[in-house]
This record gives C-alpha cells, structure tokens and sequence, in this order.
C-alpha cells in the first residue's frame, strides 16, 4: 500500500507520526534506564572510540527471487581506539518499507547504530572474527538462502550488515557498526508493471577549436588530446558505449561529440605553446575509428535522440541572451544541424524533437527558448515540475503544457541515483539496491500502469556509467518493470491529476543560476558573428570559413562551460582571436607620401590577399580630404571593385586632378558590396606641386630666346660660308687671315659670337602626362618622398 502524505514536499501523515515517536520511545526506555547508571561520557565514548565502519561491497543477486541465495561481501574496519573482541558479522532484516519517502529516511540514515534494524538471521549465516584492532580491516563474506530472511509480501526490505561485539570499556555484545541498504522482493511478475524508459547520454566536453588547416582537407585543430582518453580502453565514452549496446535505452546524443570524433579519425592536429600546431597521434585516429564503429553497431535498432548542436545552455539563453540580437538564431542553427550530423555519421535518422535544459529546471522563460527552434517537448525534471495536487502515487512522465509543448517529467530520485563518487565498491552497491527499491516501490503504489522517465547526469563518469549498468540489468530482468523508448513514453496518456505548472522564473534554483553565462558572452558571441558576417560576404569558398566558425560559435554556448567559467571566456577570445587574424589576411599596403606634380596623374593603392582563396565583392574607396584642392575621379572619392587572386597582392590605380599646390590627405578604405567598412583604412599624405601659368610663361619665353639665338647663329654662320667661297677662288686654295693654309674646323675659325656651351643642357621637369598609365606598385610599404610614376 502507498502511504498517501508520500509525495514531493510533505511529511508522514500526524497519526503516523505519533505512532513513530511513541515507539521509539518505547524501545528506547530500557537503554535510557542503562545509561542513567553510566558515567555522563560514556556515550560520547562509546560513538567516538569504540567506532566500527561496515562497507558493503557487493551484494548478489540485487533483486533476488524464490529460490536464490543472498550473497553479500564488504570490509569492516575498527576506527577505535580499543579492541573488539567476539566480534561477528551478520544480517538483519528489517520490516518491510511501503513508501518511497521511507526508503529516503533509511538510505539518510544507512549507518546509523541507534535505529533498529531487525533481528539477526544468525546461526551459521555469520562471520566470526576474534578480535579487531585498532585501525585494522577486515573482508567478509555471507550467503543466505532467500527463505532464511522470512520476507512477507512483495515490497521493498530494509537490510542491514552490522558487527557485534564488545571493547573493554563495554564489556556486552552490542552492534558496533552497520551498513544499511535495500532488498528488493518481487519473486513472481507483478499484475502490472511499469513502463520505464532510461536515457543513456552520449555527450561531451568541447574538443574542437575553430582553427583549420589551409589545405584542402582543412585538417581540423584540437584544443587538447582528453578525448582519446575517453575514447580509449577503459575510457569513459568507451564504457558508455560498450555498457549500452545490450541495454535497452534510448541514446540521447550531442552531435557536436560525433562532429569531433569524426574530425579525429580523418587526421588532426593539437594546439601547441606559440601559436603552432601538432598533429594528432595516428593511434588516436585509430581509437576514434574504432569507437565510431562500435557506436553504429550500438545504435542500430534503438532510438536516438539528437539534441542541439555541442548542447547549448537553454536556461543560460534564456536568463541572460534573448535580450542581446541574433542570440536565439545561433539555437535554431544548432537545432538544424544535428540531424545531418547524427545521420552522417551514425547512419541513423534521430528524433530532434527534444529539448533538455540542465537538471530539468524549467521556468516560463526557458520553455519559451527550448520551443523557440522547433522541440515541441522539453525534458523536465519532478524537482522542478512538483506535484501539488497531494498525489499518492508517482504519475505518468507526459505533460502537456499547453501550445502544443509537451514536458516530459523525469523522476527526480531515479534520475539522481547516482550522481555521487561511484568509484567506491560500497557507494555503487548502495546506489544500485536504493535505485530498485524506489523503482519496485513506484509500481507498488498504485495498479495502474504508468510510464516513468529516468533521466541522469549529463556525463556520467565511467564509475557511474557501470553503476547504471548494473541496475538497468538488474531492472530490464525484474519482475515489476519493462523497457520503453521515450516517444512512447511522451505518447502516453497523461495523467489529468498530475501538475502541468510551470514554476515561476524566481522559483529556478540559484546554485544553477550562478553556474550560467552571462550577458557579456553572448554579446561576445554576437560581435563574433557580425565579424564573420562582413567576412564572409567577399569569401568565393564561403563554407570553407562559415562552418568552422558557424560550429564553434555553437560551442561557445554549449552547456558543458557549467562550472568553467574561465575556460568558457579562453575559448570565447580564442575564437574572435583567430576570425580577426583571418579576417586582416586581406587589407591595404599602408603608404607614405605621394608627390603630385602636374595637374593629372594615378595613384595606386594595394590589396593584399594572404588567403588561400580568392577574394571578390570587395570595393576600394579613396577619399580626398581637400577635394577643393585634389579631386579623385573629379569628385571628393572614388571607388573601385576590387577582386584578388589567392596569395596575391592587386594594385588599383586612382586618377586625380590637382587644383591647388600643397599637401592633402588621402584616405584608402575597403568596403563590402553592401557599404560595411571592411579592415582598418590607410591614411597617406600628397604633396601637390602644380605649375602656374607665370611659371609657363617664363618658362615659354625663355625657350622662345633659345630658339632665336639658334637661328641668328645659323645665319651667321651661314654668312661666312658664303665670304670664305668667294675669298678661295676658282682654285679652292683658302687662307687664313695670316696667310697660312686654312681650317675652318679649327677654333681659330669660329666667330666671337659662336658661343661653346652644349647644346643638350638639363630641362626643369615636365607637366604629369594626363594619361592613367601608372605602373603596378610593389606590395611593400612605399618609400619615404614616392613619387607618382606617369
């Protein structure tokens, strides 16, 4: 029978609860009326010095059935100061435990030597030791037949292993120690049994960076090599893989853990101090393989479950990003990847239709974003969604919430059973037997069958993976409880009593708030997305930088930062750190300053492209900041498309027009097609040194003299041809004035007025050539004083 006051948030009913104190002071008046004539320390002696500590290690079969022998095993060890002596261990069953709320009050209570725990089996179903010393252990083994514990009716026993014994400062036989746990007892199939569906979490912390390789393959970068060690023998994902493949559960998968694994077994690389990279062992790539392989062969025939991509933060979303633009469409991509990457690589088509916030703590606000991206049915947890309605019995997972949003509510104690340090044999046992005392106790409470929903911690560590293990077997073989996937279990009939309230935003518990991203990482994320956004646009290979970044932006939200806050805010800038590198891979060649002479010339202005691919959609604006004084392409700017080649430099060549001699600064800016500015501009001064018309027409005249006293020269010369013909005779024999034969190549021969000076000598410079024939400019800085090629 169910107790009816059994459920979240109440107590025992008032009559119950006086019956338990008047027993319990019944049983306790002999022992007051003893301790009355002991010394006032005696029992704070007797807890601090005669403490024995019981460790249940196994305990074998977990639910046994008609027929079966009891197995169980530990260690006992003396924590005292003093010997025992006649020391025994046995084991006594308690009565049977008919509310779920009863099993909590033991399992609170599992060591404590003050509570009563039954009657010892005794006999030979003992192990005997002589004496115990101090700080010595001791290993013991016990088998009892199963109708040696005088079990009643089906239900759930409290058992306890304790020792007995006596020390000298209490010379009786006493229980020292003890360790309480649970025996189920459902020997024949029970009329009705639960429908009970496990989710078996396949997800992971972030692994991959945004960097990749500038090859072909673009070989992606590892933040750390931790996942080989999970996915090796005895990993932690190896185990859950290997441990779920004969279970019957459903997978709930990250695909973000599929994308990296993946990603590993084609070849990666690991970041490396300095910036640089290594490459990934070739073992490991073979681990992933293998891990990959095992997982399709797991899955195939079950069900899975894919949720967003690398899992973002629902609740962290919803209390601190909505406000901040563009947030919520980072979850709808998430959403819309999963499927291709789940059925990529697992070959298998998996429901997206979830969603998951952590621990199940739901508020209106968190159903809003969890449906925002298309999951009509959002994860919850009975910690979360209480019961109010006074209900004695635990109901049915599905609850619709109205707008078409379905919460699927899983048990709060099922789904936390083993979320403590399972590494310990003790500390397993304990949670197996308490995890299938409250599954049998939840079918006993009531003969009409429901559908329960477990779900446990996000990543189970591989102590905690067997564990849940061993009580899914122990529960898929029982007599009271049968497998079922979780769409049957959102497919059930609702129970109409069961709560559907969504708890208020105050009512979301502050130890997870605490744990959340703040406001300042998802405006983080946003310049991150604005920046790739303005970069993308002159990419003509898009995907190879929009997927990389698009994937690691989902993992900047992911729910795995929960407690990392500061690896959360190194990943964040390592991110915006390597877009922005990328991004400044095409830029202007700064400049120094330009010398205009003349009224027209080209400027050039360089772009570099130091990416692998070409680059396009880019424009190049020069602005003039005198445009009274220096026009480009007869205006205040002008621009120009721009498109560079992979690894290549272009130059683009501006024509001006100068007005006005002086300096004058220039301003060079590359813009997207769609008037972003893109990269930092580059400033440079031209010095403008226009020649005026008096300068020409000094200039004209002076050429004019030349021309003048070049042709009086001639004519001179001309002259004295003609005088000297004459002077020869008919003969041709001349003389000179001194009557010697004569030369007229000699200087003797030429007149005072012939002058000597050189008839080449150096012209000032020349106006500019009005055409834009500029030659291509090197991709190097210019030189101080440049001058414009014409």
């Amino acid at each position: 029978m169910a107790e009816a006051a059994d459920f979240q948030g109440t107590s025992a009913s008032p009559a119950r609860h006086w019956m338990r104190h008047t027993g319990a002071l019944l049983a306790g008046a002999p022992l007051l009326a003893g301790l009355l004539q002991l010394p006032a320390a005696a029992p704070a002696q007797a807890a601090s010095s005669d403490a024995v500590s019981v460790s249940l290690d196994s305990l074998s079969p977990t639910a046994p059935g008609d027929g079966d022998t009891v197995t169980v095993s530990g260690t006992v060890t003396n924590n005292g100061k003093r010997t025992v002596t006649g020391a025994h261990v046995g084991l006594r069953v308690g009565p049977e435990l008919n509310t779920r709320s009863a099993i909590d009050a033991v399992a609170r209570h599992s060591d404590d030597v003050q509570n009563d725990t039954g009657a010892e089996v005794g006999g030979k179903y003992t192990q005997k030791f002589a004496k115990l010393t101090p700080g010595v252990s001791e290993h013991f083994t016990i088998s009892v037949p199963v109708d040696k514990l005088d079990l009643g009716e089906d239900g759930v026993y409290e058992l306890g292993v304790a020792l007995s014994g006596q020390t000298s400062a209490r010379p009786w036989d006493q229980v020292l120690g003890i360790q309480r746990t649970f025996l189920p007892w459902q020997p024949s199939e029970a009329g009705t049994r639960t429908k009970t569906t496990f989710l078996w979490p396949l997800l992971s912390t972030v692994h991959m960076t945004a960097r990749t390789g500038a090859g072909e393959l673009q070989t992606p970068v590892f933040l750390n090599d931790d996942l080989a060690k999970d996915l090796g023998p005895g990993g932690r994902l190896s185990q859950m893989v290997q441990l779920g493949k004969d279970l019957d559960l459903t997978w709930v998968i990250d695909p973000d853990l599929l994308a990296s694994v993946d990603a590993m077994a084609k070849g990666y690389r690991l970041q490396a101090p300095g910036g640089t990279t290594t490459p990934g062992p070739r073992e490991h790539q073979e681990l992933a393989k293998q891990w990959l392989d095992g997982l399709q062969k797991a899955v195939a025939g079950k069900e899975v479950v894919a949720l967003p991509f690398a899992d973002p933060d629902l609740a962290s979303l919803a209390h601190n990003g909505t406000s901040v633009t563009g947030s919520l469409s980072h979850l709808k991509d998430a959403t819309d990847v999963a499927a291709t990457t789940v059925k990529t690589v697992l070959h298998v088509t998996p429901n997206t239709d979830y969603a998951w916030p952590v621990n199940g703590a739901v508020d209106p606000s968190i159903i809003k974003v969890a449906t925002s991206a298309g999951a009509d049915r959002v994860i919850a947890r009975s910690d979360s969604l209480q019961e109010t309605a006074r209900l004695p019995y635990t109901p049915s997972a599905a609850r619709p919430i109205g707008g078409g949003t379905t919460a699927v509510v899983a048990d709060e104690r099922l789904s936390t059973a083993f979320e403590g340090d399972m590494t310990k044999a003790d500390s397993a046992t304990l949670a197996v037997q308490q995890f299938l005392a409250q599954s049998l106790e939840v079918n006993a409470q009531s003969d009409k069958q429901r559908s329960i929903v477990v779900a446990p911690q996000r990543m189970p560590s591989t102590s905690q993976a067997q564990a849940m293990a061993a009580a899914l077997k122990t529960l898929q073989a029982g007599a009271w409880s049968q497998s079922q996937g979780l769409t049957a279990a959102v497919k059930a009939k609702p129970d109409p009593r069961a709560t559907t309230h969504i708890p208020s935003t105050s009512a979301y518990p502050s130890s997870l708030r605490r744990q959340e991203l703040p406001r300042a990482a998802f405006e983080q994320i946003a310049r991150t997305q604005d920046m790739l956004d303005n970069f993308q646009v002159i990419l003509t290979d898009q995907s190879r930088v929009v997927t990389p970044f698009g994937r690691a932006i989902n993992r900047e939200m992911s729910t795995a930062w929960r407690g990392h806050g500061a690896d959360a805010d190194t990943f964040r800038g390592g991110v915006e750190t390597w877009l922005d590198g990328l991004a400044d891979e095409v830029k202007l060649i700064d400049k120094s300053e330009t010398k205009l002479s003349g009224r027209s010339a080209t400027i050039p202005v360089t772009v570099q492209n130091n990416l692998v691919q070409p680059v396009d959609h880019l424009v190049l604006r020069l602005t003039s900041t005198m445009p009274t004084r220096l026009k480009i392409g007869g205006k205040a700017y002008f621009e120009q498309r721009v498109e560079v080649s992979g690894g290549h430099s272009q130059s683009v060549k501006f024509p001006t027009s100068a007005n006005a001699n002086g300096r004058v600064g220039v301003i060079a800016q590359l813009y997207t097609e769609d008037g972003q500015e893109y990269g930092e501009p580059v400033s440079f001064d031209v010095k403008v040194t226009e020649v005026t018309p008096t300068v020409m027409l000094v200039i004209g005249g002076g050429v004019l003299l030349l021309v003048l006293a070049g042709f009086r020269m001639y004519t001179q010369r001309k002259r004295a041809a003609a005088r000297q013909a004459e002077d020869d005779g008919p003969d041709g024999a001349g003389e000179n004035t001194d009557g010697e034969p004569g030369n007229p190549d000699t200087p003797g021969d030429r007149l005072p007025e012939e002058s000597d000076a050189p008839s080449g000598a150096d012209d000032p410079d020349q106006p500019s050539d009005p055409a834009p024939d500029t030659a291509p400019e090197s991709a190097d800085p210019s030189g101080t004083g440049e001058r414009v090629d014409r």
